[in-house]
């Protein structure tokens, strides 16, 4: 008599679409890690494009996710990797920029590095 018909009251969950996907990613990263992506594509933007190191971003990441913490940095640095932070290319991309994320292969060693290009430059 008093029986909750739950079908009833829950809102049917549907896959989500191709097209929603980054913006659903971009509400998993903290605004800190934007905040560092935005700070340094500004910091090193010359003409057409913004060239920096994974090392800078992630140093950029972890001073502003400490403001007012006392998180330890590799605990940090920890996060942005198991969290998959740095993986912001398409959310650039849906913003206009054309992204590139360059790392060494197995037999090469050299720091990865983003590479911002403005769209209308890359096109």
């Amino acid at each position: 008599m008093g029986e909750i018909k739950i079908m009833e009251q829950q809102k049917e969950v549907q896959p989500i679409r191709p097209q929603d996907v980054v913006e659903a990613k971009q509400c998993q990263i903290p605004n800190e890690v934007i905040e560092a992506f935005n700070t340094l594509i500004a910091k090193y933007f010359h003409s057409d494009h913004s060239c920096f190191k994974q090392k800078e971003v992630i140093d950029e990441i972890i001073k502003n996710l400490q403001k007012g913490t006392s998180k330890e940095a590799i605990n940090l640095r920890n996060m942005i990797f198991e969290n998959h932070w740095l993986d912001v290319e398409d959310i650039y991309r849906k913003a206009g920029w054309h992204v590139e994320y360059d790392k060494p292969a197995y037999d090469e060693s050299y720091e990865p590095t983003f590479d911002f290009i403005k769209k209308a430059y890359h096109d």
